[in-house]
């Protein structure tokens, strides 16, 4: 009877560990891959078809046409503003001024596409040259892919004696979710990233009236966020890529889940340190169940 229970126990474990090593194995195999495409936003999204014709080609179709319309209400709401100051002796900026700024913004409207793309190839260079200099230094990619194959080589799935529920079985686990995070997180910033490359032309509207001009410092922020944060990601993967890391060593094998855990809160040091707003998919699904439990 105890023969029947023990060989009943070990074909449950073998085919649980069975299951998360070839689990495991997929993912690495054909997910993480996509984490630099993900990650390393450069100007290849203004390419996008769907995009550019959301964008519009010329001021008589997409955004622009919206913007420009709105461009002509501001102008409007000056006029009767201006009509109205004459009679409640408010104070309001001279006409020479609202044109002059008027016709700079506007300007800046019809370019703001190429503004934020340049802007968006400023900052991919900066992650990139990052990068670079640890490519040079270390002699290896320095990429997540790398990363996935270095830490495969230190915590090993690949073979018949995988176990789940061993210390190395557990480190997978919480490696493998913290990266799952990761490839949510950098897919939720890809997508809104495009946002507020589209929100460009309503940002730089916004400047025209004074109570509207903090449209754009919250959008330069956030954006400004989103982008940033890959360089800081790049730092991260430099310092990791400069550990000597051991598959021996249990000291190197928590520092290669402290060093996954820091990719996976650099989201949250960056909007500490300049604001914006969170990708991280785990805390946004906290927020929302915390707001049903509330509700």
């Amino acid at each position: 009877m105890e023969n029947t229970i023990t060989n009943i126990s070990d074909v449950i474990l073998n085919t649980i560990n069975s299951l998360f090593q070839s689990l495991f194995s997929s993912i690495d195999n054909s997910v993480y891959s996509a984490l630099d495409n993900l990650a390393f936003i450069d100007t290849s999204i203004f390419s996008d078809n769907f995009l550019v014709r959301i964008l519009g080609t010329n001021p008589t179709n997409g955004i622009l046409l919206i913007v420009d319309s709105l461009l002509v209400g501001f102008t409007i709401y000056y006029c009767i503003k201006l009509f109205y100051c004459n009679f409640t002796s408010s104070q309001i900026e001279h006409p020479y001024q609202f044109t002059f700024k008027l016709f700079i913004f506007a300007m800046l409207i019809h370019f703001s596409y190429f503004i934020c793309e340049t802007f968006v190839d400023f900052n991919s260079l900066i992650s990139s040259s990052i990068r670079e200099v640890g490519e040079g230094i270390f002699h290896q990619n320095i990429s997540f892919s790398s990363l996935v194959q270095n830490l495969n080589s230190i915590i090993s799935i690949d073979t018949a004696n995988f176990n789940l529920f061993s210390f190395d079985g557990l480190m997978k686990s919480f490696i493998s979710v913290c990266l799952l995070n990761l490839l949510f997180s950098y897919s939720l910033r890809f997508i809104m990233v495009k946002v507020f490359v589209l929100l460009t032309p309503f940002a730089f509207l916004s400047l025209i009236n004074q109570s509207t001009s903090w449209f754009f410092k919250t959008w330069f922020k956030t954006l400004f966020s989103l982008l940033i944060l890959q360089s800081f990601v790049s730092i991260i993967l430099l310092i990791i890529f400069s550990l000597n890391f051991s598959a021996t060593d249990i000291f190197s094998k928590l520092l290669c889940v402290g060093s996954i855990y820091a990719l996976s809160r650099s989201n949250s040091y960056v909007r500490q340190l300049v604001g914006g707003i969170s990708t991280d998919v785990s805390t946004n699904i906290n927020s929302i169940f915390s707001l049903i439990k509330t509700s």
